[in-house]
């Protein structure tokens, strides 16, 4: 009997993929960096957290992110190839928000076995989902070309939404998009902004904080319709609300979400640093 084709999903860090999930489902994750002040870190746990980048944001501390380098990238996926992938998917955030899906392609050419790559067209959990949805395929026997498919749709699929108290750090960081129309003198209005086709686009414009929250999970359950869903709500030094929107969000979707949690975590660094102290995001992933 030929043995199965060993295929390994791998993604960024900036995929929000809970503390071990990731290893427990077997997918490797590239660490992008942070630079805080002097300091290159790189995300996750054992480098630059949430919290760190909060502070320095607050502190005016340079704050900037990087891509991983394609040698990086193709480092990983030698070592996976060694320890006997035969087959990668590689599944990463927007290319219009960051260079990292290009670094992914250019090693792709030079890496000792086929690496199919996925731009996500999303940032955060939207990607993670995608990520999962492509190891739902492995598992399930499926091949590289299924899997990043899989991937393909459910990012396609998903809806991103996020609050920011300010757009002053998505300016400082050129990650505005289409949303820039915002900015006509209206820095006082709370923005509702979407991921919309692989960039940041503005959604509404609402007066106060609790108004866009409510607006935001209103959007949520309308987005949700009567299908099976996954849902994360993240946010970055935002605890309290963060926590009533997946409380809330718990109660009005029970049916869509068939006994699973909304998952509620803190943004990694690197969208931190873009989006600043006080955002808060719902990931809705349809279950294909």
């Amino acid at each position: 009997m030929h043995a199965m084709t060993r295929t390994v999903v791998v993604t960024d860090s900036t995929a929000c993929l809970a503390p071990g999930v990731a290893e427990a489902r077997g997918i490797t994750v590239i660490p992008l960096q942070v630079v805080i002040g002097a300091h290159v870190y790189d995300e996750g746990t054992e480098g630059a957290s949430p919290e760190a980048v909060a502070a320095a944001l607050k502190a005016f501390t340079p704050v900037s992110t990087s891509r991983p380098n394609p040698a990086a990238v193709l480092e990983v996926y030698r070592e996976l190839a060694e320890a006997g992938a035969e087959q990668i998917v590689s599944v990463h955030l927007s290319a219009d928000m960051s260079g990292t899906y290009e670094s992914c392609q250019l090693a792709a050419r030079q890496a000792p076995v086929p690496v199919t790559t996925v731009d996500s067209r999303q940032v955060g959990a939207a990607t993670g989902y995608a990520a999962l949805a492509a190891q739902d395929v492995v598992d399930a026997g499926g091949d590289a070309e299924a899997a990043a498919a899989a991937a393909r749709a459910r990012s396609a699929a998903s809806r991103s939404l996020f609050y920011v108290d300010t757009l002053e750090y998505l300016r400082r960081g050129g990650r505005i998009g289409a949303a820039a129309a915002v900015l006509g003198g209206a820095l006082s209005v709370k923005p509702l902004l979407e991921i919309r086709d692989g960039r940041v686009a503005s959604l509404e414009k609402v007066r106060t904080a609790n108004r866009a929250l409510a607006r935001l999970e209103d959007l949520l359950v309308q987005a949700a319709g009567s299908t099976p869903v996954d849902i994360c709500i993240a946010h970055l030094a935002n605890p309290s609300r963060a926590e009533a929107l997946t409380t809330r969000l718990t109660e009005r979707l029970a049916d869509n979400l068939e006994g699973r949690e909304v998952h509620c975590t803190e943004v990694g660094a690197v969208l931190g640093a873009h989006v600043g102290p006080g955002m808060l995001a719902g990931v809705l992933a349809p279950r294909l």
